[in-house]
């Protein structure tokens, strides 16, 4: 995606300067790094160097952009476009962070950043809120660049340890699981969809025990967050219209899109607002977006609040290990590294862990709470023996299907939308090609014919784009996932030239369970993660499954109209396997194995009789005191939803759990 680097840099510039010459000449002299005009040989006119290094100067646009710290390949460079990124300070009058606070909050994502805005409030608590990313930057708030980031350092670059069988198709045959590393988290990288989950997961979560946590239950907090601004849902009662949280329809609508629906019509598929109780049918995907911008959990939440005396927010500091007195069991303090500077801060009243269902895992085993076995063998004494990290739940995709067009302009083509024209239209309007969620449109939930979860319940998530992994010419979504340049080159290059799409789906439900691991005491190292993907033969019938699926509803008129069709290039792995059989499929999704980033259960919650539960239904860390884990690594079960929205809700619940406990009036 080099042409659209170059516009949406571009884009950047124009924001941030009113003197065309001045623009013009950081374009020439800083991005494009061509020498100036007396560095040997190059000592002639500008327009001449110019006209004769256009490809010297394409590939230095996309090399500078690449070598700041928003898109570091290389990160001794400079920052150049740091003045792009959302700065947090401590407030006017102080100068590094206090020795003591009420709530130490590790982790501004989804959950952490709501948290830390709604404990700050009135100024009746103090709160530090550590995170080891920075602020956001005006590249991140560009829709239809989401898939850019998973190559950033705006991502933690988490591996899955290898597993023979699944992720074949990705470099080194590993599936890659990037988190955001960022205030914002997850939210500042990912796609913007707002999903809740179906009011059957929620029933089915507080049916298991955990009191509080039902549909009615947590329906007022996804509402209290929400800013909604959807069409035709004006006058629902089931979405907020005073909250924090931008929820608005994506501006850019592709013919695909209505394609999509009224196939899906045709199949006996019902239009719905997926966000209401009865949610099972399609619709347009609703999404944090504001105007056409990203709406992160940071712009939401912390932004504006930033200054608060009380809030105390420390970037680029990373936590080692929370505090724990061993003969009480109390939480008492962090330990967190800032600027190469080890610091012990302690919490008066809780420690709380947002660092999302990875790090927040990885962070209490580092301080002794876990399964006794794995932390005795790396050396941690234990504090309290718990499962943490031994369930892991994770939604997985195909995005490898590609439907062949004999039209034009119906889909997003990278070197075709890459124009002026567009750039202008979004950044006065916020809309055009680059308000589009990298694609993705619309929405739709199905029960395939292998099903086996109960009557209502779907198994399957479909979502309708107008991309392939062709539409960049591989050079951001397959890179952005990994994907073997041997897979890549044999298979999607050859349509390039051709305008394709693809329906991707999510298996919602599976039945195959991963855990996670610490390989060392070393708080700087990954622990290991374990997918142990397609490990259930359910969760690979059901994917085939909904290959059928989409093959019948592409198969309808509405995307007949357009010519859509297969395309058959073979696997070159699957070749043993005849085109289109149930056999080749099930090689091809073991072969592009791809998470959606909706790891969860890691820290899971449950009653007291769960013998897999790590924190209560008030989200406390069993057997120690002062310490809780609010993000989306409590979620007990799978759900349909992308997990954004549901850690945002967890977050606001969990404010409200903590306000009753130390009786703090707001």
């Amino acid at each position: 995606m080099g042409a659209l680097k170059h516009i949406i840099l571009l884009h950047a510039l124009l924001i941030t300067s009113t003197n065309s010459e001045d623009i013009e000449e950081t374009l020439f002299n800083e991005v494009y790094a061509v020498p100036k005009p007396c560095d040997e040989p190059y000592c002639y006119s500008r327009e001449k160097r110019v006209a004769d290094y256009p490809e010297k100067i394409r590939s230095r646009v996309v090399e500078a952009m690449l070598n700041t710290s928003m898109f570091p390949l290389n990160p001794a460079e400079p920052d150049i476009f740091g003045i792009l990124r959302d700065q947090y300070e401590l407030p006017k009058g102080f100068k590094g962070p206090l020795a003591e606070y009420d709530f130490i909050i590790i982790g501004a994502g989804s959950a952490g950043s709501v948290l830390a805005s709604r404990l700050s409030e009135g100024r009746r608590a103090s709160v530090l809120l550590i995170e080891a990313g920075r602020g956001e930057s005006l590249m991140t708030d560009t829709p239809i660049l989401a898939p850019l980031f998973q190559q950033t350092d705006y991502v933690w670059p988490y591996l899955m340890e290898h597993q023979p069988g699944v992720c074949m198709g990705f470099v080194g045959g590993r599936c890659f699981w990037p988190r955001g590393k960022a205030v914002g988290g997850t939210s500042v990288v990912n796609y913007m969809i707002y999903t809740r989950g179906l009011k059957a997961d929620w029933d089915r979560i507080a049916a298991d025990g955990n009191y509080g946590w039902s549909y009615d239950d947590v329906l007022p907090y996804y509402m209290k967050s929400e800013r909604a601004n959807l069409k035709g849902l004006k006058d629902s009662p089931w979405h907020g219209r005073n909250g924090e949280l931008s929820v608005e329809d994506i501006p850019f609508r592709s013919k695909l899109s209505k394609a999509f629906l009224d196939a899906a019509k045709l199949l006996g598929n019902r239009r719905t607002d997926y966000n209401s109780p009865d949610g099972f049918g399609f619709s347009y995907i609703q999404a944090t977006l504001s105007r056409g911008h990203r709406h992160s959990s940071a712009k939401a939440f912390l932004h504006d609040h930033k200054k608060r005396k009380n809030l105390h927010i420390l970037t680029s500091s990373r936590a080692t290990k929370v505090l724990i007195d061993p003969t009480t069991k109390t939480a008492i303090g962090v330990q967190f590294v800032r600027n190469g500077q080890m610091y012990e801060i302690r919490a008066k009243k809780e420690v709380i862990l947002s660092a999302g269902p990875i790090e927040s895992p990885h962070l209490l085993m580092l301080s002794g709470i876990g399964p006794r076995q794995n932390l005795e063998s790396v050396g941690i004494p234990v504090i309290q023996d718990l499962p943490v990290g031994q369930t892991l739940y994770d939604h997985i995709s195909f995005p490898a299907l590609a439907f062949k067009l004999n039209s034009t302009r119906l889909t997003l083509v990278e070197r075709k939308i890459a124009t002026l024209e567009n750039t202008f239209q979004y950044m006065q309007y916020g809309d055009g090609p680059f308000s589009s969620l990298a694609g993705v449109e619309t929405l739709g939930y199905i029960r395939t014919n292998v099903s086996d979860e109960p009557a209502g319940i779907p198994d399957i998530e479909l979502i309708g784009s107008c991309a392939s992994l062709a539409s960049d010419e591989g050079n951001v979504v397959a890179k952005g996932i990994r994907l073997a340049d041997w897979l890549y080159n044999t298979v999607y290059k050859q349509i390039e030239d051709v305008e394709s799409f693809t329906v991707l789906f999510m298996l919602l439900h599976p039945k195959s369970k991963g855990n996670m691991l610490l390989g060392s005491r070393n708080p700087f190292d990954h622990a290991k993660l374990y997918g142990n993907y397609l490990t259930h033969q359910q969760d690979v019938d059901t994917m085939v499954a909904a290959i059928r699926y989409i093959q019948k509803m592409v198969d309808t008129p509405f995307f007949q109209r357009y010519g859509a069709t297969l395309h058959s290039k073979k696997f070159p792995n699957c070749k043993q396997h005849d085109f289109n059989s149930d056999s080749y499929w099930e090689c091809a999704v073991r072969t592009v194995t791809a998470t959606l980033h909706h790891q969860i259960s890691t820290c899971r919650m449950g009653p007291s009789s769960d013998p897999d539960a790590v924190v209560d239904p008030e989200l406390k860390v069993y057997g120690v005191d002062r310490l809780r884990v609010v993000d989306s690594s409590v979620i007990p079960r799978t759900i349909a939803a992308h997990t954004n929205a549901p850690a945002i809700m967890i977050g606001e619940k969990a404010a409200d759990m903590i306000k009753n406990t130390w009786r703090l009036k707001y």
